[in-house]
């Protein structure tokens, strides 16, 4: 909502003084909204037109009931974002928040804890000066916003198109009080999600990991960008500065320090995102990171990361290869998930393909498949189904999605076409990544999307989609 406020202003003032002057008064009064972030001297002064590093903070209050009812709040969400025009990117950083740290509080011997504590027993400024002291990253500016915000976030803008890995399914029937997880019931597919929804796909980790859920969040905010770009939030400008003056806290309140968010907003407005993966090991209690996972993370978020990646096809052969890249190892589908499939493509009016080889282990589960209705923006709606393969490792999950609805915000701006075995495939890379493979055939659109993680190779996505075959 930060950036946002803060490309609203650049976006709608333009060059003019007088409109940048109104728009950012405008920012700044609904910033006095709500409390002054107390940082001390925990942030480090920002250069005008140099980079900056700014804090995101999502803090919690536990249901009535919980597991954890009586703790007091804490920061169930740490993202760093670095605005730098002379990298190529700009970076986000999700912070574990079960990683393993020592945390000095200001009165009080240092103790061994999860980093999320820190916000518990210091609130946002030693949560600061501990993610300065593990990371070793200086950080010019904090927001802190709750949950309420976010809902109202995610309904203000009209909800989010989200591909949603798997089932998600918690309820507390019959559950004792004290040992109760947050509730959830969604259903996989590409879908609309609104704020409690929203909200609850975000925050779960109850048989997830910390790891898997960094991703989810930052995928979440991946479609936000792509569905309402700039002209959406030129057009909710007023809306979106009250959301977040009231429901937000942040040590930014003077015009020059948003006067020089707005520079840099400028300098940096093509650059893509870039999500950097904290590189770390997930055990019974922490998430642990060494002093090299540490170092190497932390070098490629302040570095801007790596370009996108692009499938090299054969010497000669152009944008177009009509032949199969060299075999992967895939496994079969059992008879089972082929009967589910060829029962499913009945209640479809277009053809259905399904992934008749596929990357998965001994520990992974039998398939998931689904049929819907999936409304588009104008309400209408479309023929949709979806095939859920698990990976096999906690939480890894990739689909296979067909719909007749040929223009879904998930499938804007490819950034690679080619042709492979006689069919174009367009392709959606995150980092080196291969994110999405997407196909056409007749009037439908197919596409293939990795874990949240991104576990599967660029080879293997590839190879799943070839051979993904036409059922009924």
């Amino acid at each position: 909502m930060l950036l946002g406020c803060v490309l609203v202003v650049a976006t709608t003032a333009a060059t003019v003084t007088t409109g940048v002057l109104l728009e950012v008064k405008s920012f700044t009064d609904a910033l006095k909204l709500s409390p002054q972030l107390n940082l001390g001297n925990e942030l480090a002064t920002a250069n005008p037109g140099g980079a900056q590093t700014i804090l995101l903070i999502g803090s919690d209050k536990r249901a009535a009931g919980a597991v954890d009812a009586s703790s007091p709040a804490h920061s169930d969400t740490m993202l760093l974002v670095r605005l730098d025009p002379s990298q190529p990117d700009t970076t986000m950083l999700s912070i574990p928040r079960d990683l393993k740290v020592t945390i000095h509080p200001a009165h009080g011997a240092p103790s061994t804890q999860k980093i999320n504590a820190a916000y518990s027993l210091g609130g946002a400024k030693l949560t600061v000066k501990t993610i300065k002291q593990v990371l070793g990253i200086q950080i010019n500016h904090v927001v802190d916003i709750n949950f309420e915000g976010f809902k109202a976030l995610v309904n203000y803008l009209g909800c989010v198109y989200v591909q949603v890995d798997r089932r998600y399914l918690n309820l507390n029937y019959d559950i004792p009080v004290g040992e109760t997880y947050a509730e959830i019931n969604i259903q996989p597919g590409y879908q609309k999600l609104c704020g409690q929804q929203a909200l609850e796909y975000v925050r779960y980790r109850h048989t997830d990991t910390d790891l898997v859920r960094n991703a989810r969040q930052q995928d979440f905010l991946r479609q936000i960008k792509n569905q309402v770009g700039a002209s959406g939030l030129i057009a909710k400008r007023a809306g979106l500065e009250k959301i977040f003056g009231r429901y937000s806290s942040t040590d930014i309140r003077s015009s020059d320090s948003v006067l020089q968010l707005l520079e840099l907003l400028v300098q940096s407005a093509t650059h893509p995102i870039h999500q950097v993966i904290f590189q770390a090991e997930l055990g019974p209690s922490y998430v642990t990171a060494t002093p090299g996972q540490i170092h190497s993370t932390v070098h490629e978020f302040l570095n801007g990361g790596v370009a996108d990646g692009h499938i090299q096809l054969a010497s000669g052969s152009g944008k177009k290869q009509k032949h199969a890249l060299p075999p992967v190892p895939l496994s079969t589908a059992t008879s089972s998930e082929l009967s589910q499939a060829d029962a499913l493509a009945s209640d479809m009016p277009f053809p259905t393909y399904f992934p008749v080889r596929r990357v998965t282990t001994a520990a992974a589960p039998a398939d998931e498949l689904r049929s819907y209705f999936l409304p588009d923006q104008r309400h209408r709606m479309h023929y949709a189904y979806v095939d859920v393969v698990g990976e096999g490792e906690i939480g890894q999950y990739y689909d296979l999605e067909g719909t007749d609805w040929t223009n879904p915000p998930i499938l804007r701006d490819p950034n690679q076409t080619i042709e492979l075995g006689g069919r174009r495939y367009e392709l959606y890379f995150e980092g080196q990544q291969i994110r999405i493979v997407a196909w056409r055939k007749g009037p439908a659109v197919y596409w293939l999307v990795n874990t949240l993680q991104n576990l599967l190779t660029n080879r293997e996505m590839l190879a799943i989609a070839q051979d993904a075959k036409v059922v009924r």
